[in-house]
């Protein structure tokens, strides 16, 4: 959908995504755009643009140039921030927004830059309190019809051709960031004494982190499990969603994040999880109840946690089932949105 049907003289919001390399920050991007341009006359400029939002090239922002109303520019990495404040220097009459998903002390520059900026959005109260500024906490939605329990478990799982009758996923890039590793050694453990499991890691190997997993693949073929702790590389959306259908059980070992958006995703998709205390995870999740929280790199926790749920799927069926009735009430992609919408009426 270009520009050319979304009148650059009309638009009220720009959503920038100048990363290249696809990203956890991205994808949320992603999903909520075209819910927002539901709400506001709105375009994407770079890359990775979703269906049910206009596209608009760096010629189109040369029309808005000295116009006379403003317009929303809502950034979500450094660089975006950068180009919003220049373009505004320029000329340009963009209203500044910022999400920040960051649980850290922010470097000099990336301070100095939120503080230019008109409003603040903030992933959870964790990340709002390194912001030293005022913002609004606006958490992370997913879109409940996507990711949806599927009609029937045992047929998804099937579909996959593995071995045994349940499914346990980790998904996310293979790094130690993601805590893989601590994965791969709770499977090297559990896998053994539940036959009727297989492992499934889903996310892509960076040429950076081929070392790292290389090591995670020799521990497995020590262990003998080649068949059973499947790693599928990178995939695309539609596939990914079909995996996260195909799961019993979904472990978040992170040992930090931003937020974590496959938390809400398994949970929206009727997984009982498994959640180390990192990103939104303790925001999100109730302990015992919709999932359970272990400390992160805790290979030992993670065992303890995850093997009640293996020795007993029925248990872990009726946790994602209360997972997805608090995905659907609390962290839908309509309500992000219309947080969101707040946020930029106030500008």
């Amino acid at each position: 959908m270009p520009i050319e049907n979304n009148s650059a003289r009309d638009l009220q919001l720009i959503v920038p995504n100048l990363h290249r390399r696809y990203s956890g920050v991205t994808a949320t991007n992603r999903m909520v755009a075209p819910k927002l341009a539901r709400i506001y006359r709105a375009a994407w400029l770079g890359s990775h643009a979703p269906d049910g939002i206009a596209r608009m090239g760096f010629a189109d922002l040369l029309k808005l140039w000295r116009r006379g109303t403003p317009l929303i520019w809502h950034a979500r990495r450094n660089d975006e921030m950068i180009a919003g404040l220049l373009l505004r220097g320029l000329g340009w009459p963009l209203k500044l927004v910022f999400t920040s998903a960051a649980q850290r002390h922010h470097k000099r520059l990336t301070r100095w830059l939120i503080r230019q900026m008109d409003a603040v959005i903030a992933t959870s109260d964790f990340s709002k309190s390194y912001l030293n500024r005022e913002a609004t906490v606006v958490m992370h939605g997913v879109d409940t019809n996507v990711y949806a329990p599927p009609a029937d478990r045992a047929a998804a799982f099937a579909e996959a051709k593995l071995p045994g009758r349940y499914a346990i996923g980790c998904f996310g890039r293979v790094r130690a960031q993601k805590g893989t590793d601590i994965f791969v050694a709770a499977m090297c453990r559990l896998l053994p004494r539940y036959p009727d499991f297989t492992a499934a890691i889903v996310g892509a190997i960076v040429p950076e982190q081929q070392g790292f997993a290389d090591g995670l693949k020799r521990q497995i073929e020590a262990a003998g499990l080649q068949s059973r702790i499947v790693i599928t590389g990178e995939l695309a959306n539609e596939e990914v969603q079909r995996w996260y259908q195909r799961l019993t059980i979904y472990a978040f070992t992170s040992r930090n994040e931003g937020f974590g958006l496959t938390l809400i995703e398994a949970m929206s998709s009727g997984a009982a999880l498994v959640a180390a205390r990192a990103g939104a995870a303790e925001f999100v999740v109730e302990d015992g109840i919709t999932g359970v929280l272990t400390q992160p790199g805790d290979v030992d926790a993670l065992v303890t946690a995850l093997e009640p749920l293996m020795r007993d799927p029925a248990a872990a069926g009726a946790m994602g089932e209360r997972a997805r009735a608090r995905v659907l009430e609390k962290f839908s992609l309509d309500a992000e949105a219309n947080a969101i919408a707040t946020v930029y009426r106030t500008l």
